[in-house]
């Protein structure tokens, strides 16, 4: 067991098993302890596993009254990413602003999972770091009978994937929650693009498309190096061995896919029988020497990367993936690419395109748009007149009675949808947006049907592509 020491000083306590209650969880009365969930104050009690991403720490930007500020982490002894993740704690711990109030009890040793699943000081596990082995670590997080909450991806390759179909399984005989962390939902011009599709007048029926033209397309461009809650990101090493952290066409393109489904059957549960793969493809980025330390703080490349490297030494990472797929008939895309590093003034940027039989609906992020995520509503040829623009300000007017203050703006294609900023909270708040929806969820006692199947399916669809890419 090791102590870590943290500027705050009272932030980070010693775990020791003196700490744990030593009641027997295999009882029935514990069980329903456990997952009778109220909303009362305090009653969650995070456990987070071996916190290798900074998503681990995003989740826990902010505090909750349902969330006890007593959290616990489990992790392999000399951890980079353990100590990463608590600096992110105490970084929001100290802010000026809405300062967090966690207290973090830690364990680390070789048999970092074994202790949590042994003494189960908390009842909800949170899953951010490698993901060669998130799979086993759902599964046997469900099979002691506790919550998860997982960052994506929960699976990276086929072969696991009949684990995650059940641990699912399992999770709904033993009545625990098993999420993902879907934050792209959260995005008010998804949130928007999807709102406005559900309007016929303004929309029209979403067209079947083509695998030459999808009738949805996702596309996203990713950077390695970047900066979170102002400081800059240093990854692992292993975030960029595929075999641990995964290909692009099954990590980012789970959001992508998560989105289409969606946003195409509004509360409607897609199966697997539902999908097909039609095609995929995969490429890769490469990083030289100096890109590589520069975003890792290593030198020289870990020997689980050396098949990655050329002939210059440089690597190079299946982190570009793209594939179209088959829902109900209907045809969509979802593309993810990775940068080094983004130019000066610019970041990671989304596009998507909703075709309907009177309008496309369309997300720009480029240069025109300084590089802020934009909506627009674009009508065929034959719907531009009066007519159709008293749908769209009507439809606008009945949108901003819950948006306050969307409004229209005219293009020369047609619409931009103008969004005050109070709309938009950013990427990091999503992840507190999403932890507000488990939490609901957990008091509900369930989550419903048609997220379950979606969030199969989904893996499912990505897993698919990952073979076909080959």
């Amino acid at each position: 067991m090791k102590k870590f020491s943290l500027k705050s000083c009272a932030l980070l306590l010693l775990l020791s098993v003196a700490c744990y209650s030593c009641a027997d969880s295999d009882s029935e009365n514990d069980s329903e302890t456990r997952n009778g969930f109220t909303g009362a104050d305090n009653e969650v009690k995070l456990m987070t596993v071996d916190p290798g991403h900074f998503h681990a720490g995003l989740v826990q930007k902010y505090s909750y009254d349902q969330v006890d500020s007593v959290s616990y982490v489990y992790a392999p002894e000399g951890s980079d990413g353990l100590e990463r993740h608590l600096d992110m704690i105490e970084q929001y711990n100290n802010r000026e602003e809405d300062p967090a109030n966690w207290v973090v009890e830690v364990y680390s040793g070789p048999d970092f999972f074994e202790k949590m699943i042994e003494k189960q000081p908390g009842n909800v596990v949170v899953l951010a770091g490698n993901n060669a082995k998130k799979t086993e670590y759902i599964k046997r997080s469900v099979d002691a009978g506790l919550n998860v909450l997982s960052d994506k991806p929960m699976v990276i390759k086929p072969d696991r994937f009949p684990m995650l179909r059940e641990a699912l399984s399992q999770a709904d005989e033993k009545g625990v929650l098993l999420y993902d962390i879907m934050t792209e939902r959260f995005e008010i011009t998804t949130l928007l693009q999807r709102t406005l599709s559900q309007y016929p007048d303004v929309f029209g029926s979403l067209e079947k498309g083509t695998p030459e033209n999808p009738a949805i397309t996702k596309e996203s461009v990713h950077h390695f190096f970047k900066y979170v809650s102002g400081q800059p990101l240093i990854r692992p090493g292993w975030y960029f061995d595929v075999d641990q952290q995964g290909e692009a066409i099954v990590d980012v393109s789970t959001h992508l896919v998560d989105m289409i489904l969606w946003e195409t059957f509004p509360g409607e549960g897609i199966d697997t029988s539902d999908v097909e793969v039609v095609q995929a493809d995969r490429w890769v980025t490469e990083m030289t020497p100096g890109e590589f330390e520069k975003v890792t703080q290593m030198e020289p490349y870990p020997d689980y990367l050396q098949e990655d490297l050329d002939e210059e030494d440089n690597l190079q990472v299946f982190a570009n993936g793209s594939f179209v797929f088959e829902v109900k008939g209907v045809h969509g895309k979802v593309s993810v690419e990775w940068d080094y590093q983004a130019p000066e003034g610019t970041g990671d940027t989304h596009y998507s395109i909703m075709r309907g039989s009177k309008a496309n609906l369309v997300i720009r992020q480029g240069e025109e748009q300084d590089y802020v995520p934009t909506l627009y509503v674009e009508p065929l040829s034959e719907n531009i007149g009066e007519e159709y623009e008293d749908a769209l300000r009507d439809a606008i007017d009945e949108i901003a009675r819950e948006y306050s203050g969307v409004s229209l703006s005219e293009t020369s294609a047609g619409w931009q949808v103008v969004i005050p900023d109070e709309h938009r909270v950013g990427h990091e708040a999503h992840f507190a947006q999403v932890t507000e929806q488990y939490l609901q969820y957990l008091v509900e006692g369930e989550i419903p049907e048609w997220e379950r199947k979606n969030l199969l399916t989904k893996y499912y669809l990505t897993t698919q592509a990952y073979k076909k890419s080959r």
